[in-house]
């Protein structure tokens, strides 16, 4: 962590793509920066095709800038090979996709604790479950435990795929679309979700979404356009 509290920092980030380019002829992102603070929460919107997931995709590691640098705690990951990149999604990083990609073969139990045996962490597979069943008792799936995904509502299966990112315990929890495939009910009761779990687990949550009542729940909100990081218009 940095002396100042700050755990994340984009610094001129642009990603482009050979031979693709934006309709005004710019990169996807272009010169983009970004200070996050440890513990905040924050949303960035924009419209469809922006580069919202490609810039998350970079902020988690999955991808790599074609300019400018990714400070995570203070550590440059432009620097870094791809496995030890690996390792900081492993460690310190828990995503949230769209779609859980929880395996329907295995219980939820077993999907949240999959992380845990590449983590490389000292915790003994006791300690590990049991970090397990305090998350999911937290989001109200302590019932569900030896279900399958198949046997789970798609708001449960979102909500394991919550706990999932956060069993090794992550600085950052980054979220792409949460809510895009849930009903009304199911994606306010996440949105709750995933402020509580801000607050109370002291991670800093980055949410990429479409939803204005999901990014109104965010302490800070940004508008990604012409591929930098802005201010929402007063009208939205």
């Amino acid at each position: 962590m940095t002396e100042n509290g700050l755990l994340l920092e984009l610094v001129g980030v642009g990603k482009a793509y050979p031979g693709v380019g934006r309709a005004d002829g710019q990169a996807v992102l272009d010169g983009l920066d970004l200070r996050v603070s440890a513990g905040q929460s924050l949303a960035i919107v924009g419209p469809s095709g922006c580069g919202k997931s490609t810039l998350l995709n970079i902020i988690a590691a999955l991808d790599r800038p074609t300019s400018g640098k990714v400070l995570l705690a203070g550590q440059d990951l432009s620097t870094m090979t791809d496995r030890q990149l690996a390792a900081i999604r492993g460690r310190q990083i828990g995503l949230v996709f769209q779609l859980h990609h929880l395996l329907p073969q295995c219980t939820i139990l077993e999907n949240v604790l999959l992380p845990t045996l590449t983590a490389g962490e000292d915790r003994t597979a006791a300690q590990a479950q049991a970090e397990a069943l305090r998350l999911l008792n937290r989001v109200g799936l302590s019932h569900r435990l030896h279900h399958r995904p198949g046997q789970l509502s798609g708001g449960e299966c979102q909500r394991a795929a919550v706990v999932r990112a956060l069993i090794n315990s992550p600085r950052l929890v980054l979220a792409d679309e949460p809510t895009g495939s849930l009903d009304r009910s199911s994606a306010d009761e996440l949105g709750r979700l995933l402020v509580e779990i801000n607050r109370d687990e002291g991670v800093t949550l980055i949410v990429v979404t479409h939803s204005l009542g999901l990014a109104g729940l965010m302490a800070r909100r940004l508008e990604l356009r012409a591929g930098k990081l802005t201010q929402p218009r007063a009208s939205e």
